[in-house]
């Protein structure tokens, strides 16, 4: 293929099914860690509450237990009052004082708040009625007894981290972190530290792909750079299969003289490359392969092709990997781009942007369609859109699905 081009390119949705396909991708196994350290970890386990949540009817509020009856018709034309008793159990025309989350007492079926009451002696004067069940958590409303309250393939977040702490347990099973090795090939690579040639560029790639990893709470595991040489490329490949559940490799992948991972990667046995050539732009050169039962994904050497790569192939694996009920998805807006955008008809566009509101409604203004070696359109973009690939472009004004990986800005038209 070397030195002819792609005489074929595989569509984006039939490279990630052959891949899937062919891989067989398995879920990684579980280990037991504590609660506390669990934050972006996948659950491996069903959570069932042993009991319920809340355990007994309490306040949602700070005030005075009573019996709702006995508020009716109250108002600050008209208050009414009630006796103070610290009993656990009140009677008609009483009240117990209880804070947030204090037990109800019985006899009580509502709360009324501390600010609609007047404390004189050892009574209250309450100034407006409440309806049974009003600022009371009921046993069992937050989570019952038997219920999965946080269900296996979770990626758990501070308020999962919470729910699970409130059903008294302190340690969960979580799919273990997955191991990606990261290699960049190139003899115009130079580590960061050292001093390029007038031919020669600094590699970024590894720290961008190691990132966008520990992003996904994967353990990144970084093989270094290989020079354009075979045997070279091929050892650190196998080092790699030996460490990681998947390797990533960057540069190397096109059709020129020096781009040899993919005849690396076949050295290893069958049935190593897969697909190469993708109908998507840019990350058209990407390669998926398979060695060893292990996935391989081949890279553009460009640092936002190698990105774009990154987001369509590694993370759907990954997230399979892990188990996750679903693919995670970046957050997305419905916005209007404000220029027209020019796409190549038969493949997938990832347009760059910038996503801004104005008015309450968003908008997406283009960034580039080329360029995927300049990083800098990735650092003016906080988002990207897809243009299919039964499309030469887009309109101005044309609605679009945005996907955003930074905040949205906020633009006032008078300013």
């Amino acid at each position: 293929m070397r030195l002819k081009g792609f005489q074929k390119l595989t569509s984006v949705d039939e490279a990630l099914q052959v891949f899937f396909n062919t891989l067989h991708v398995k879920r990684l196994k579980s280990v037991t860690v504590p609660l506390h350290s669990a934050l972006n970890h996948v659950l491996a386990e069903d959570i069932i509450a042993l009991e319920n949540l809340p355990r007994f009817d309490r306040s949602a509020v700070d005030g005075y237990a009573v019996k709702a009856e006995d508020t009716f018709g109250a108002s600050q034309f008209k208050p009414k009052t009630l006796r103070i008793t610290d009993k656990d159990e009140i009677s008609s025309t009483q009240a117990k004082q209880v804070w947030t989350g204090n037990p109800i007492p019985k006899g009580a079926n509502a709360v009324i708040m501390l600010e609609n009451t007047k404390r004189i002696n050892g009574e209250i004067e309450i100034w407006v009625s409440v309806t049974p069940s009003e600022n009371i958590s009921k046993k069992g409303e937050d989570v019952r007894k038997g219920e999965a309250a946080v269900k296996a393939g979770t990626r758990l977040r501070p308020q999962h981290l919470g729910l699970i702490a409130a059903l008294g347990k302190g340690e969960v099973k979580v799919s273990e972190k997955p191991k990606v090795a990261i290699l960049a090939t190139g003899n115009e690579l130079v580590e960061l530290g050292g001093k390029p040639q007038e031919d020669q560029v600094f590699e970024v790639n590894r720290l961008i792909l190691s990132a966008l990893c520990r992003e996904l709470n994967v353990e990144p595991i970084d093989l270094g750079v290989a020079k354009d040489d075979v045997d070279e490329i091929l050892g650190k490949i196998k080092i790699g299969l030996e460490k990681a559940d998947a390797i990533l490799t960057t540069g190397g992948t096109s059709v020129g003289v020096s781009d040899l991972v993919p005849e690396a990667v076949n050295k290893i046995g069958k049935p190593g490359v897969i697909v190469h050539g993708i109908a998507m732009r840019p990350a058209m050169p990407t390669a998926l392969a398979v060695a060893d039962g292990k996935p391989i994904i081949i890279l553009s050497g460009n640092p936002v092709a190698a990105m774009i790569g990154f987001e369509v192939f590694a993370k759907p694996l990954i997230c399979r990997m892990l188990g996750l009920k679903h693919a995670e998805s970046r957050p997305m807006v419905k916005a209007k781009i404000t220029k027209r955008v020019i796409a190549v008809l038969g493949r997938k566009t990832f347009v760059r942007v910038h996503v801004f509101q104005r008015d309450g409604e968003f908008f997406a203004d283009p960034i580039s369609t080329r360029g995927s070696s300049i990083i800098s359109t990735m650092t003016k973009a906080n988002g990207y859109f897809v243009v299919p690939e039964n499309r030469e472009g887009l309109e101005e004004g044309e609605f679009v699905s945005a996907y955003l990986f930074d905040n949205v800005e906020m633009v006032d038209e008078n300013v």
